[in-house]
């Protein structure tokens, strides 16, 4: 053990600066401050993560650093050395993120799974009619990517068009009526699907008028399950609490089981632009009728790896599998199979 010049506190033998005062060790004793001394911060230093680090070093004294998520400006709590940490070195800090897990008690969990299994008419008591297999917690890697997407949606417009179309088959219907000589008597109606005579109106189907061109704009946060022997359980339309992450850290996850993941940052880009393109186009069929053109442009930008808490349930209903996957961190659920 050494002792500080300065203040007289016991300090490791490796010391560089009293953790009391922020004095150098070594250095002489004297009425001012050091310039390293914690209160009084050097120069700032700009400097950059190397990929896939959850921890820096202060250049100064080699003291660890751990930033907290939107810290730019760290001060060091062993010498004061004020440090700027670069945009692109945050960015690779940040890449290996967990969320926390809350949904602990398993009974609860239990009580959601019956909820969701036998919601419906249809599905009353499946849960209790059903042998379940498996039931277990694991935190597993997602590769969240962000994706902007626009749709540009070109549809008829449904109401003009159905306007349209009875007042046409109601002048048709006048003029064939009119025609009852020629036709036996007979009045003929337009089916449209093959059956019996047809008709063709006189206004053109898709008019000018009645086109009309909206887009779908849309930013995700979109999940890609980084292990390939999970891929079947690959949500569709679910987004992680990505304000609740935090900086990775297996020391805070215990006795849960962790697994690795084995899914390359490419391929999942490459999935998650299929997939949004995809969500994209569902959402604009359920927006609009009659769509004569639908495009999609889709930027996709750096990934980030989240380890997420998620409990896995699954039953065997006459045969039939069900699996419902929960997260536990909000409750919600990821991904259902079979209901």
């Amino acid at each position: 053990m050494i002792y500080c010049d300065k203040c007289g506190a016991e300090l490791p033998d490796d010391a560089k600066f009293c953790y009391k005062c922020g004095a150098q060790v070594g250095a002489p004793a004297t009425g001012a401050p050091s310039q390293g001394q914690k209160g009084q911060p050097k120069a700032q230093e700009n400097i950059l993560a190397p990929a896939g680090i959850t921890s820096l070093k202060c250049p100064s004294c080699g003291a660890p650093i751990t930033p907290k998520f939107g810290e730019m400006i760290i001060t060091c709590e062993y010498c004061g050395s004020s440090i700027t940490l670069a945009n692109d070195g945050w960015k690779s800090i940040q890449k290996h993120t967990m969320l926390p897990l809350k949904l602990i008690d398993e009974s609860q969990v239990e009580q959601r799974v019956k909820k969701l299994m036998d919601r419906g008419l249809l599905h009353r008591h499946l849960e209790e009619s059903s042998v379940k297999e498996e039931f277990s917690l694991s935190y597993i890697p997602y590769w969240v990517i962000t994706v902007s997407a626009r749709t540009t949606v070109t549809s008829q417009n449904v109401a003009a068009q159905v306007g349209q179309t009875a007042t046409e088959a109601a002048v048709f219907g006048i003029l064939l009526g009119g025609m009852g000589g020629g036709f036996g008597g007979r009045r003929f109606i337009s089916t449209g699907r093959g059956f019996g005579p047809t008709l063709f109106f006189m206004g053109g189907y898709g008019g000018g008028g009645n086109v009309t061109v909206n887009t779908i704009d849309a930013n995700y946060n979109y999940p890609v399950i980084a292990v390939k022997s999970l891929m079947e359980y690959q949500p569709k339309n679910y987004e992680f609490a990505m304000n609740e992450r935090v900086l990775f850290d297996v020391s805070k996850v215990k006795s849960i089981k962790v697994l690795n993941g084995d899914l390359s940052e490419d391929a999942a880009k490459g999935q998650a632009r299929t997939l949004v393109e995809q969500l994209q186009s569902d959402r604009a069929h359920k927006q609009y009728h009659m769509i004569q053109k639908l495009q999609t442009e889709v930027e996709v930008s750096e990934g980030e790896l989240l380890h997420a808490p998620v409990w896995f349930a699954r039953y065997d209903h006459k045969g039939k599998k069900i699996v419902l996957l929960i997260d536990g961190n909000s409750g919600n659920t990821i991904n259902s199979i079979g209901l």
